[in-house]
């Protein structure tokens, strides 16, 4: 998308969220995805930590996109990253101190998530400040969506539990909390979400940004 096309404000929100969702669709991030997904709340608090971060980035790539020199553009995402993330981490500290306790190393590791680098690489650098923050807002909602998703089915699952409410009697599936159940229960939301992106909607392509 350029400059001079007018950007379909809608079709890049549910774009992040649908069409190319970081973890369902392109099977960005995945390792902290698992890490912190052991809960929905673990998973709900990095995806905000995700949405507030990536949407400040895009916001702030495109306002100074002019001013960035291609050889360096790396590494000035990377600090420009790192300053929001920074912001974020001391806030959670602040006001989330238990789950802060639980997954703070892995907030720290935003600064190097390929999905915030990749947006601002393929889209904040080359789009105007509105359909950059537009662009942001959805992929964030979609990495969001996908964590509280996988959060949801690994706690109930595995802890018999939601939100820490019992729901489940019986004995859980331990393994759902480990690593490898989560990539498990990634593998399963990932092709019932092509499943039904591809019953239900003909696996139309979003042309609001590019595979990577």
């Amino acid at each position: 998308m350029s400059d001079e096309k007018k950007p379909d404000l809608i079709k890049l929100l549910t774009n992040g969220m649908f069409s190319e969702n970081p973890v369902f669709k392109l099977a960005l991030s995945l390792c902290p995805a698992v890490a912190v997904t052991t809960s929905v709340k673990n998973g709900l608090l990095m995806g905000v930590a995700v949405l507030c971060v990536m949407t400040m980035v895009n916001i702030t790539v495109s306002l100074f996109r002019g001013l960035i020199n291609p050889k360096v553009r790396i590494p000035a995402y990377i600090l420009i990253i790192a300053t929001y993330v920074s912001i974020t981490d001391m806030v959670m500290a602040a006001y989330a101190r238990t789950a802060y306790k639980e997954m703070g190393l892995y907030i720290q590791l935003i600064v190097v998530f390929a999905i915030i680098i990749s947006r601002a690489e393929l889209f904040a650098s080359k789009n105007k400040v509105v359909p950059s923050a537009f662009d942001g807002i959805g992929m964030g909602l979609g990495f969001l969506g996908a964590l509280v998703l996988v959060g949801g089915v690994r706690e109930l699952a595995g802890k018999g539990s939601l939100m820490g409410f019992n729901i489940l009697g019986g004995r859980p599936l331990l393994i759902m909390i480990l690593p490898a159940g989560g990539f498990f229960v990634i593998g399963l939301l990932m092709g019932l979400f092509n499943w039904i992106e591809d019953r239900y909607f003909g696996g139309v392509k979003s042309g609001g940004g590019g595979h990577h």
